[in-house]
């Protein structure tokens, strides 16, 4: 399969009648393949297994290169399965995002803290004087010259 029949928003030939909405979301439809195929080998078996006690079910990722494939190669005018591939993202990242919407415990902030670039402890400067970290740094502030490194890459054989 090419680069641009992986791509669904290439439209080669035909322009679709429908523009679908949210169709940013569709994935090039190696990915579902790739999904289906990691969710269904021995290892991701065997790690379902041991965390959830079972194996998952991974056949919406079939559904979803099945419903790529076919809106790909319908240049776009499949829209049922063009929709069908959006409802299923939609849904896989609302999944993805429960726990992080049920989370009660944290305050959630519209702006970082006013004194998130308040400089560092004394303690960790002083546990930072003369490592990489530092050098390097003092490099990209200028407050050290850039070393040169000169290497000789001569190899006999």
């Amino acid at each position: 399969m090419s680069k641009d029949a992986d791509d669904p928003l290439q439209n080669t030939s035909e322009t679709p009648g429908i523009i679908l909405k949210d169709s940013w979301s569709i994935r090039p439809c190696s990915v579902y393949k790739d999904e289906y195929d990691d969710c269904t080998s021995i290892k991701a078996r065997f790690h379902q297994y041991f965390i959830y006690g079972e194996s998952v079910d991974c056949s919406q990722w079939k559904k979803d290169y099945d419903n790529c494939e076919r809106y790909v190669n319908s240049n776009g005018n499949d829209v049922l399965a063009g929709e069908a591939v959006v409802r299923s993202e939609a849904e896989r990242r609302q999944k993805r995002m429960e726990a992080y919407y049920g989370n009660n415990t944290w305050k959630k902030r519209d702006n970082p803290p006013e004194d998130w670039s308040k400089p560092l402890p004394e303690w960790l400067t002083k546990k930072n004087e003369n490592t990489f970290l530092e050098l390097k740094q003092m490099e990209l502030d200028g407050r050290k010259p850039v070393e040169e490194i000169n290497k000789s890459y001569c190899a006999i054989m």
